[in-house]
């Protein structure tokens, strides 16, 4: 039945005709409205009887099904309003004990705010009170330090300051007791303002360091010290900056031969006139440098004395209150702006202006030395100011002038640890010196390019050469102004040799007439010899240079020097082949004393014997035609000489050593070798200033020509063994003296005298050439024990311990 009941009732609620009911915007006045428009109000009626009905059965149904529960339900609610009805007492019974609670905390509550705001008013009147108290007595006292003058200044001042305190967070208008006073106080403050102000342009414009530091005592009193000196440093710059633009001005440098000029025509020097417009530049310049200089001085003149003054009262040195809050000193930061405005001035007046750029650029150096005056005398005045801040420090006990760690430093004792003042200041014209360096060695090359043309074959003449050496000599001491300068001109000038030596080798003959010694001078000879002279010319003079330039830097006299020492290598390349062809001719004539017989004995007639051998006549007329021939037209006889001595030195090195392997040498022999021996000396003597010079071979040439006729025992104990002579010659000497069977080194091998002095060329070393000579006297042995011999021959212990000797020596 309840199935049955739930369906008709969804049925019912589901009918468009009820569904209108069932939203929750449904409005009763829209519903009647439709109802009567769509003129069915009796079948509306009717519908809603019956849903009435049928909900009223529904709800029966509901009642009867669920009568348990409801009844249950009704008992819950009644407990519930007795639950409800004992909560609401206990509240009531709650705010009356808090109503009575409010009453007795409200009645001391309103008293004590009452009291509060009576004892703050209190306060702030004590507080004014005792403010005008104060306020009136230093306007009393105020006026009469004004009426001090400047004795009283700065305590004028320290009054004003602490009546600023005085006014500070409070309003003091409309109080008549004091009304008057505050008039006074503000005048007071321009007047002393403004004499402060007067006092510090007067003691920076006479370097009074007491005035100065009795004006900043002022101002720190005020408590406007920062903001003054800003102001004071600021004015200077705008000053600096204003005399930049005057002296660069084109117009004012032109004005004076344009002073009839059309309107509106440009401004530019005419031809006639541009020694004038420089004249009148460099004099702008001058007075320029002067300004910076009166201006830099003003400022560190103001620089020392805040780093000296302290306050009295709190010891503050003035200078900590500057550059606090890691603010940089007023000196870096006047010194930087002083820096980029002459940059910047200097780019923008050069840039607009082609003949101020010329002007500048051509005479750089002229510039740079004002520049180096400037610094030179900012330096100076730097030196001398700290020696009037002691004697002005001792009339004013409140400049510090004991000796702290920052007097031996420069101004700039607050800037950054890698700033450079001197360099900030040059590196406004770094644009200038590299134009006016590239136009330095561009005059530096012309001269060179102007005598060593295209295709040319001859170097240049005594007054080519005269031209370059004028041109770097001048280029020099243009330079001389400034260190920095000198090394750029000099490394440029050094560029300039070398250059000149590229020019030289390009014209040198390398071909094989170069250094042939049979005929006379050929004509690749004849120009090697004159480019040789050419750049021993050049050497001379820059070496002259050099020494001429008095206080130049020596990285500059080395960056000259270098370039010489590729001058000398040139001409030792450019002589090389001739002097080595030289000393091989040299060889092969020595060499040929093998060719000639020196086992004879000696003579018994009374015909003396021939003075010398016929190499040593061939080696003699050799050298003596190769000096006149050849070496006689060189210029650079000192550096002739350095070669040839060389020369000379191998000569008589492979004399002795084509002496020791001569075999075999009989007692007649002997005699021809030693009248060779002194002949030797007559040889080589062409080949240097004084045959002694010669050093250790013209010693062992000495040594060796008395073991010819010595005992082969004594020969082996001589003192000059070892140190002067080496074994190994010694060794190969004694060889000469051994049988047949004792096979020279060369001979065992089956070398030829040529290859085996080339082996000992290629072989310095002791130890090898020892090693080989070992192996011819083994060989020895092993033979005379292969035909069973009974003794060696007498020379072989000897030559064995001299051998043993060495061997432990070496």
């Amino acid at each position: 039945m309840e199935g049955s009941g739930e369906a008709s009732t969804n049925s019912l609620l589901k009918d468009e005709c009820y569904v209108d009911f069932l939203t929750e915007d449904f409005d009763v006045k829209t519903y009647t409205a439709q109802a009567i428009h769509h003129a069915v109000i009796a079948e509306q009626l009717a519908k809603l009887a019956q849903g009435i009905s049928q909900l009223d059965k529904e709800l029966h149904s509901q009642v009867v099904a669920r009568h348990e529960d409801l009844l249950a339900q009704a008992t819950g609610i009644e407990s519930l309003e007795g639950v409800l009805q004992m909560m609401q007492t206990r509240i009531n019974a709650l705010q009356g004990a808090v109503e009575r609670m409010r009453t007795k905390i409200v009645d001391p509550y309103n008293k004590i705010v009452a009291r509060t705001t009576q004892l703050a008013r209190l306060q702030v009147a004590c507080d004014l009170l005792r403010r005008i108290i104060r306020i009136l007595y230093l306007s009393k006292r105020l006026q009469g330090q004004l009426q001090g003058g400047s004795r009283e200044i700065t305590k004028a001042a320290q009054s004003l300051n602490e009546l600023d305190y005085l006014s500070q967070g409070v309003d003091l208008s409309g109080i008549e007791v004091i009304e008057n006073d505050l008039l006074l106080i503000s005048r007071a403050r321009l007047e002393v303002e403004n004499q402060a102000k007067r006092l510090l342009e007067q003691g920076m414009e006479i370097q009074n360091p007491t005035q100065v530091g009795t004006a900043l005592q002022v101002f720190y009193n005020l408590g406007s010290l920062r903001e003054t000196i800003s102001a004071v440093v600021g004015g200077y710059r705008t000053t600096i900056q204003d005399d930049v633009t005057n002296a660069l001005d084109i117009r004012g440098l032109t004005q004076p031969a344009n002073t009839r000029g059309a309107p509106g025509r440009a401004v530019l020097p005419t031809p006639g006139n541009t020694a004038a417009f420089r004249a009148a530049l460099w004099t702008n310049l001058e007075k320029l440098m002067d300004q910076i200089c009166a201006a830099c001085r003003q400022v560190q003149h103001l620089q020392k004395v805040l780093t000296k003054k302290r306050d009295p009262v709190t010891h503050v040195c003035f200078i900590d209150e500057i550059i606090k809050d890691g603010q940089p000193d007023i000196l870096y930061t006047f010194w930087s702006d002083v820096t980029n405005t002459l940059s910047v001035e200097f780019h923008k007046a050069t840039a607009a202006s082609s003949f101020l750029k010329q002007a500048v650029e051509g005479e750089y150096p002229k510039l740079l030395r004002l520049y180096n005056d400037l610094w030179r005398r900012l330096q100076q005045y730097s030196a001398s100011l700290q020696g009037a801040l002691v004697a002005g420090g001792a009339m004013d006990t409140a400049l510090d002038v004991s000796t702290t760690e920052t007097d031996s430093q420069d101004l700039f004792t607050h800037a950054k640890q890698d700033y450079n003042p001197e360099k900030a200041l040059k590196d406004s014209l770094q644009p200038y010196e590299a134009a006016y360096l590239s136009k330095s060695l561009s005059r530096l090359f012309d001269p060179i390019n102007l005598v060593f043309p295209m295709g040319g074959r001859n170097p240049p003449s005594n007054d080519e050469l005269d031209s370059i050496i004028k041109t770097i000599s001048s280029e020099l001491n243009v330079a001389s102004v400034d260190p920095n300068l000198t090394l750029s001109v000099a490394k440029n000038a050094a560029k300039t040799v070398q250059l000149f030596c590229v020019k030289s080798e390009q014209l040198l003959c390398t071909q094989g007439d170069a250094s042939q010694v049979i005929g006379p001078l050929t004509e690749g000879q004849r120009r090697n010899v004159a480019v040789v002279n050419s750049l021993y010319r050049l050497q001379q003079a820059v070496s002259k240079v050099i020494s001429g330039l008095g206080s130049c830097p020596p990285v500059a006299e080395q960056a000259l020097s270098s370039s010489l020492e590729a001058v000398h290598a040139l001409m030792n390349s450019a002589v090389q082949p001739l002097l080595q062809s030289v000393s091989d001719s040299i060889e092969a004539i020595i060499i040929t004393l093998h060719q000639e017989d020196f086992s004879g004995s000696l003579s018994s007639s009374d015909k003396p014997d021939v003075p010398c051998s016929l190499y040593m006549k061939e080696l003699q007329g050799f050298i003596s035609r190769v000096m006149a021939d050849y070496f006689r037209h060189f210029q650079c006889v000192d550096f002739i000489y350095e070669s040839t001595e060389s020369i000379a030195q191998r000569a008589i090195e492979l004399f002795i050593r084509n002496a020791s392997l001569l075999r075999p040498l009989g007692e007649g022999g002997k005699m021809r070798l030693a009248a060779d021996f002194a002949q030797m000396e007559l040889a080589v003597a062409p080949l240097c200033r004084r045959v002694s010079d010669l050093g250790k071979p013209y010693r062992m040439l000495r040594s060796f020509r008395p073991l010819l006729f010595q005992t082969s025992e004594l020969i082996a104990s001589g003192p000059a063994v070892g140190d002067l002579i080496p074994y190994s010659t010694l060794l190969h000497f004694l060889f000469t003296r051994a049988p047949s069977e004792l096979k020279s080194p060369h001979q065992r091998a089956e070398w030829s005298i040529a290859r085996y002095s080339q082996w000992l060329d290629d072989h310095p070393s002791e130890r090898d050439r020892l090693t080989l000579i070992r192996g011819a006297l083994e060989a020895y042995v092993q033979s005379v024990r292969t035909r069973q011999g009974k003794e060696f021959a007498p020379i072989y212990p000897i030559m064995l311990q001299l051998l043993q000797r060495a061997s432990s020596g070496s």
